[in-house]
């Protein structure tokens, strides 16, 4: 189921794994479809089914009040589907012997198969899985064993919840069941029994974060568990149509993740230049260049230089122009002979 094998339909010549009898309650294969349709109308050859079937189980345990988790993509479709290949553990098979032929050969621990067992809280079992515990139930709940009886009293092979507490919730619910002996199948009641994973059991009971860590992890393992090569299928109940090149055998895939893919950048836009458009001015005509040649410049004589003397100093005698010693000396003298008048 890991690689999608479980969404391939049975043909005339051949039943698939989806005919096997503990695959018989599976339910919704339609909608899965659906996202699948959605998917190839986006990006075709991009998603594969077993991606599809990953990332809407996280979705359903998240939505149901589980945990949610990281997951990783690019898993590929399985090529095979038969029936005869479906072994999944028997609802009556002791715990030791479920462990040593299903879960350890795959790499899982026991606290990893309990965890996993877990996902029961949501499951459902038709009564011919149980049908001779619901007519001789040893040591369990009475009230439980009563309407598991009227539950498979109906014919067609009813069903019935494998967690009759709550039924739609994906929680530690299942555990606490198993420890007041009102676990459906076998299976399941001997976990809360069995020497060495009784204390699991009990532990999930009471926390449920514990619980909600190892169901994430252990999911997330599960979900790598792919087979060598594959494809990626345009629809999930059938294989890709054979390639005529390689005379009917299907081209190798890699099991490598695939790269994303490449976006391209929108084309830019062409600018296309624009058709000049006749003006209704008149042009403006430049004038000619002038051809006169300027006249040469005038020299004219400069003026002379007066030198101006200094000015006198601080204390000294002034400077008398010639012209009037004379004068200053006949003043001086007329000075001296005022006060004689017989002079």
């Amino acid at each position: 189921g890991c690689d999608a094998s479980i969404l391939i339909d049975s043909t005339a010549q051949k039943q698939s794994e989806k005919a096997a009898g503990p695959n018989q309650t599976v339910r919704d294969f339609d909608l899965i479809d659906q996202i699948k349709t959605a998917l190839e109308a986006a990006c075709p050859s991009r998603v594969s089914c077993a991606d599809v079937i990953a990332l809407a189980t996280r979705d359903a345990v998240a939505l149901s009040g589980g945990p949610t988790y990281p997951l990783p993509t690019g898993r590929l479709d399985g090529l095979t589907s038969n029936v005869n290949d479906v072994n999944l553990p028997g609802p009556t098979m002791p715990v030791s012997s479920a462990f040593a032929q299903f879960f350890r050969p795959k790499g899982f621990t026991l606290n990893e198969m309990v965890t996993l067992l877990g996902a029961h809280t949501v499951g459902v079992a038709h009564c011919a899985f149980f049908q001779d515990r619901a007519s001789n139930f040893q040591g369990t709940d009475p009230a439980l064993a009563g309407t598991l009886r009227r539950t498979c009293s109906a014919s067609n092979n009813p069903t019935a919840f494998l967690d009759q507490n709550t039924s739609f919730v994906v929680d530690t619910s299942f555990y606490r069941e198993l420890t007041v002996k009102r676990g459906v199948m076998q299976i399941d009641q001997e976990l809360a029994t069995d020497p060495s994973t009784s204390a699991m059991v009990a532990g999930f009971a009471r926390s449920e974060s514990s619980f909600r860590q190892s169901f994430a992890a252990a999911m997330v393992k599960m979900g790598s568990l792919v087979g060598q090569g594959g494809e990626v299928r345009k629809s999930c109940r059938v294989f890709n149509p054979k390639s005529p090149v390689s005379g009917g055998a299907r081209p190798p895939v890699a099991t490598t993740p695939r790269r994303p893919p490449v976006v391209q950048p929108a084309p830019r836009p062409v600018v296309r230049p624009r058709t000049p458009v006749p003006s209704t001015r008149r042009p403006v005509v430049s004038p000619r260049p002038s051809t006169v040649k300027p006249r040469p410049p005038v020299s004219r004589p400069r003026s002379p230089v007066v030198s101006r003397a200094p000015p006198p100093k601080s204390g000294g005698k002034k400077n008398v122009p010639k012209t009037n010693v004379k004068n200053a000396s006949k003043a001086k003298g007329n000075q001296r002979k005022k006060p004689g008048k017989g002079n």
